[in-house]
């Protein structure tokens, strides 16, 4: 961008504070869990965070990903695809994330490609340095100007010392040194327990470290992941090779629950070094009183409940990561504990789906895409009909309910999705029409935060006591109108409309204890703070539904 983009950001970046957090040794360490943790920390001192997710591949954005490659794919009011680590942010520190808040490497390339197809640098040779570490720099502090942040935290995806991750340290040691006393380094490591020398080994943080300082990158804190408590003279022996001071040098033991860490981290004084670094001296209380008490909620439970999930990625927990947490908040918002069975849907038959399903007091047939294990869900859905089992459908869910509904109930036979059977006599879930022309699979579908209107009267006006609701959507395929009569003279009623075009975003059934299909993504928006009102009404249902007649 140059030194005019630059100077776009003077203003804010004397005010706004940024610290990067980095990892070494292995992924999958919980970098996004200390940010988010860090940030609540901040924020219950009064300050104004938000962070950002800077990742390595080349994907433009997760959304053409495979579940099993990146978990699931979370997406913000605005329409962005984006990491599931933004999931953790917007639920610990109850804002909204935005597209400027999750960057990939086919991001950055593409947008520098483009300026160069325009003529922007004038001729110049387009190199990795400066070109693309100046657009990594732009990016980093993009979100300065969308508000008045106290605290900008940036996670780099990845590990030091891979080769896609090499720009982005590049970004992090010229912005380190553009900022001074402005920025800060977090590096998260692993310090691994080895039962055969019954001891702690401090060599791969010491390694980890020392690949950074290579790149130019002195870090401010490490911060060490260890299943063990670290002691004192180990602590002395990072800060002393690592050139850290020793309140520098942070541990971050397992624990039950990610929402035990703030606390714990809390605890370290995170927050508190952090700050010190960052040259403020003043340093507000702290009030995390909501936290705690939601924590003791949910490590006090008064009951338990099973909930049965049905999905065809069950494999992978990550791939149903918010609907997982949305079931953690909502277990402790009626205190009590939710068992969630993962069921795999491709293995779901009329034969055993009693087996796979008995002693359920609630079932939830997951969002997804494709044919594969599509029966299953179907079978999931006309057990949990026929037996009065409190029911929750999400987006595909919600489509396989109308499609079991039609064959079941309405007895048209054949009945079936578009995406699935293109042939089928009856399309009771038939494409949009905004989405007949779309070739390109990449950011193409219905996404973001769009309007909705409750019926009154129906069970989903119990339960968010607005008329006009929004909720975050991700889809290609819709509720068939043509047939909208018909399901309502039988019995599943569309309650919740789209007032500008007409789609049904939610469906139930008006003989049934609780049976609600909705076409968005309720989880998206299940906070700490505000757990998402459907998610709570759904287990006090599956909890009442367990309770002896």
């Amino acid at each position: 961008m140059g030194n005019q983009s630059n100077a776009i950001f003077i203003r804010n970046m004397k005010d706004t504070r940024y610290i990067f957090v980095t990892g070494g040794v292995v992924s999958s360490l919980g970098k996004g869990i200390i940010s988010a943790s860090l940030a609540r920390l901040l924020q219950a001192r009064g300050y104004s965070v938000t962070i950002q997710k800077l990742d390595p591949y080349i994907n433009v954005d997760p959304g053409t990903l495979n579940p099993y490659e990146h978990g699931e794919c979370f997406v913000t009011d605005d329409g962005a695809e984006t990491d599931l680590d933004l999931g953790h942010y917007e639920r610990f520190l109850n804002i909204p994330t935005s597209q400027a808040n999750n960057v990939t490497t086919g991001r950055i390339y593409q947008s520098v490609i483009e300026k160069e197809r325009r003529g922007d640098y004038l001729g110049e040779t387009v190199q990795i340095i400066p070109h693309i570490t100046d657009e990594i720099k732009y990016r980093m502090r993009l979100l300065a100007s969308h508000g008045k942040y106290d605290f900008i935290i940036t996670e780099i995806g990845g590990t030091v010392g891979d080769i896609e991750s090499l720009p982005y340290i590049e970004a992090v040691r010229q912005l380190r040194w553009e900022l001074g006393n402005h920025a800060a380094v977090i590096h998260l490591t692993l310090v691994p327990y080895l039962a055969a020398a019954g001891e702690l080994k401090t060599k791969p943080t010491q390694h980890s470290v020392k690949t950074l300082l290579e790149l130019g990158v002195q870090p401010d804190v490490i911060v060490c992941r260890s299943e063990r408590n670290i002691s004192e003279s180990q602590r002395n022996k990072i800060a002393l090779f690592c050139n850290v001071q020793q309140d520098a040098v942070v541990e971050s033991v397992d624990v039950e629950t990610i929402y035990e860490v703030p606390l714990r981290m809390r605890d370290q004084k995170l927050d508190t070094v952090v700050m010190r670094k960052l040259g403020i001296i003043d340093i507000p209380d702290s009030d995390m009183k909501v936290w705690e008490d939601f924590l003791y909620r949910l490590k006090n439970p008064v009951g338990e409940v099973n909930i049965a999930l049905v999905g065809k990625y069950v494999e992978l927990k990550d791939a149903y990561k918010s609907i997982l947490e949305s079931f953690i908040h909502a277990g402790a918002a009626n205190h009590y504990k939710v068992k969630v069975k993962l069921v795999h849907s491709e293995f779901v038959t009329d034969e055993n789906v009693v087996e796979q399903l008995s002693g359920m007091s609630g079932i939830l047939v997951a969002p997804g895409f494709g044919e594969r294990g599509i029966e299953g869900k179907i079978i999931s859905v006309r057990y949990a009909r026929e037996n009065n089992i409190p029911f929750l459908g999400i987006c595909l869910g919600m489509q396989v309910a109308v499609i079991e509904f039609a064959r079941n109930v309405l007895n048209l036979e054949g009945a079936h999705s578009r995406e699935m059977d293109r042939r089928t006599p009856h399309p009771v879930i038939d494409i949009m029409e905004s989405q007949k022309k779309v070739s390109g699979k990449g950011g193409t579908m219905r996404l973001g935060l769009y309007p909705c209107k409750i019926k009154p009267g129906s069970k989903v006006s119990e339960v968010y006591h607005e008329e006009l609701i929004n909720e975050r959507h991700r889809h290609r395929y819709e509720f068939n109108n043509k047939y909208i009569e018909m399901f309502s003279m039988a019995g599943m009623l569309a309650t919740g409309i789209n007032p500008n075009e007409e789609l049904v975003e939610i469906v139930e059934i008006e003989n049934h204890p609780w049976f609600v299909g909705v076409q968005f993504h309720p989880e998206y928006r299940s906070t700490v703070e505000n757990p998402h009102p459907l998610f709570v009404r759904f287990v006090k249902a599956a909890i009442d539904c367990s309770k002896p007649k």
